[in-house]
């Protein structure tokens, strides 16, 4: 690591006062399959839990494709609008899935939905969402941004930027990005620090492109860290340099 760099780790790095995580559908089931599975669910909500307990507020945004991702219904007579509709339902119901076993382990949360379902959850409003956070809270933010064709990591970056989170932490199932799949070739190896741009050049497949411009001109950094490890998430919140791959400027 260059002395440049260094100075970017530790301008970027935790300690945090606010937080997005980021918790893809994937999160929520075992490797390959779709739907849920119990101990996932438990897993991940016992690091959401980690974080909470450290005093840090937290945003979470889920991701839906345990259940249905819009780009996958092409071979479905379905216009793609219609189909990302179908994806943020799908979101809505993993984010009542993390409420319920977060309320299993005695915390309060609200989920709070882009497209309004009023008889179910919340509907998203940007001073009612830093209300909740104020108070302490959990929150969940679900259905994306409400508009097809935008994705999830999208809506972290957007959603991170309204709510004033001083980092996105985006959860995987891998230590980080890697040269290549680190679950297919032995000899991949860890991107401790990469730049906005570096993501965007190279064609990184982490966040897409519309989110990582949104960071960049936000300066808000993203740490991509495995989540499924027990204690990751402390040690990224506070700011140890050694786990997952830092995107920042």
């Amino acid at each position: 690591m260059t002395s440049e760099q260094g100075d970017l780790t530790k301008s970027v790095r935790g300690p945090y006062h606010r937080v997005l995580l980021k918790v893809s559908g994937e999160s929520l089931c075992n490797q390959g399959d779709g739907g849920f599975d119990r101990d996932a669910i438990e897993r991940c909500c016992m690091q959401i839990v980690s974080v909470h307990e450290a005093g840090v507020q937290v945003a979470v945004v889920t991701g839906g494709g345990n259940l249905m991702r819009g780009k996958q219904a092409g071979h479905l007579d379905i216009d793609r609008a219609q189909a990302d509709y179908m994806g943020m339902l799908g979101t809505v119901i993993n984010a009542l899935a993390i409420q319920g076993g977060l309320e299993a382990m005695g915390m309060d949360t609200r989920v709070l939905s882009a497209i309004e379902i009023n008889s179910v959850v919340e509907p998203y409003i940007r001073r009612r969402a830093e209300r909740h956070l104020a108070k302490g809270r959990i929150v969940i933010l679900a259905a994306g941004t409400g508009n097809p064709f935008v994705s999830t990591d999208t809506a972290a970056a957007l959603r991170a930027r309204e709510l004033g989170c001083d980092v996105i932490l985006k959860g995987t199932k891998v230590g980080g990005v890697y040269t290549k799949d680190p679950q297919k070739y032995a000899d991949a190896t860890l991107l401790e620090n990469l730049s906005y741009l570096d993501v965007i050049n190279r064609q990184i497949e982490v966040m897409d492109h519309t989110a990582i411009t949104m960071c960049r001109e936000a300066k808000i950094p993203i740490v991509v860290f495995n989540m499924m490890q027990h204690g990751n998430i402390d040690k990224v919140i506070r700011g140890d340099a050694d786990i997952g791959t830092l995107i920042a400027d």
